[in-house]
């Protein structure tokens, strides 16, 4: 995610999608009443009311909503509102649904902003060392590719004759010895924590097969490509095995947040689980860190119940609580889904 422009005085922030996790972000952060501006599409009829060559057509257009609900699902953001804002020829108070997607630019205007949610934005924003190798091979040769987050940097290009399926041909195992020193080396240099490995058919499991290294082996994820080639390594980037692997690393850390909350549980000591006990424990300025499941949010808005856990946010977000937003799509999420969706590490030991 990159921040265009910032002004917490005015409470507007504009900022642009860069990636499918960026859009995860985001959904956790828009609140029903928020003002968002941008481009998007709208049918508008061109021709006067009644003519016989009036037709209607999608235009470009600039406007900004106020926001009533979101929707988050399959990697789209949907923000309905009410237009507040736009072109002469659409009428105010009308309804309008921006669909963010990667690449779109937008600003949102907040009467205030909870730090929680800047530090959202500060953490899909930072820069990241690059953690994932690509390598893309087939018979003859091997590329790598190293994934930073503004595209990706060739490496290394690599030829060699590997043989056919079932036919041996002198030179395969050095050809994949040499691939496999590749990946160790490049895994060393650059800190490597995951490797994405595709090939169109076999080539990609012939080679693990040959790696001995179990730390290597761990850190491979296959995938499948078409060629072997500069648009093999594009090809790949689009593929659902490169999302699952960006997810990696938020979901470790929201994990071991999860399994914090879960040894407090059990050794009854500073927790507490539900809205009930959760909201005593925020006005009590107990609340260290507040855990609320994305799923949860997202229920609560559609039963229109979400200000309470507004409240709620903005309660321990004064009292110097962390508020995480935790993605119920992985284990530690589902475990605080059967909590209620929301739980608390507590400062100190509530007696209710």
């Amino acid at each position: 995610m990159k921040i265009i422009h910032k002004d917490l005085k005015k409470g507007e922030i504009k900022l642009k999608i860069e990636n499918f996790d960026d859009i995860w972000y985001l959904s956790t952060i828009i609140d029903k009443k928020d003002l968002v501006k941008g481009y998007t599409f709208r049918k508008l009829k061109i021709g006067k009311e009644g003519e016989r060559k009036a037709r209607v057509e999608k235009k470009r257009v600039f406007l900004t909503l106020e926001v009533e609900k979101t929707e988050y699902e399959a990697e789209l953001l949907r923000i309905s509102g009410i237009i507040k804002q736009g072109p002469e020829d659409i009428p105010k108070a009308s309804h309008h649904t921006f669909n963010i997607e990667e690449n779109s630019i937008l600003t949102i205007i907040k009467e205030k902003w909870l730090k929680y949610q800047i530090d959202k934005l500060k953490e899909a924003s930072a820069e990241k060392t690059p953690d994932i190798l690509i390598c893309v091979l087939d018979r003859e040769e091997a590329i790598f590719a190293l994934l930073k987050r503004k595209g990706y940097e060739i490496l290394s290009r690599i030829k060699g004759e590997v043989a056919k399926k079932d036919v041996e041909v002198k030179g395969k195992g050095s050809f994949y010895n040499e691939i496999i020193k590749l990946l160790e080396d490049y895994s060393k240099r650059h800190k490597i924590n995951n490797i994405i490995l595709a090939s169109p058919a076999f080539w990609k499991e012939e080679l693990i097969k040959q790696i001995k290294d179990e730390e290597l082996k761990s850190k491979i994820t296959q995938a499948t490509c078409s060629s072997v080639d500069k648009n093999a390594i594009n090809e790949v980037l689009k593929r659902p095995e490169i999302k699952e692997v960006l997810k990696q690393d938020r979901i470790s850390k929201e994990m071991k947040l999860v399994e914090e909350l879960l040894t407090e549980i059990s050794t009854k000591e500073k927790a507490a689980y539900g809205i009930k006990e959760v909201k005593i424990a925020a006005e009590s300025g107990a609340v260290q860190k507040l855990l609320i499941t994305d799923t949860y949010i997202q229920k609560m808005r559609s039963k229109e119940e979400y200000e309470q856990i507004e409240t709620l946010m903005k309660t321990a977000d004064q009292m110097k609580g962390e508020i995480h937003v935790i993605s119920g799509e992985h284990e530690g999420g589902k475990k605080l889904d059967g909590l209620g969706g929301i739980a608390a590490i507590l400062r100190f030991k509530l007696n209710y």
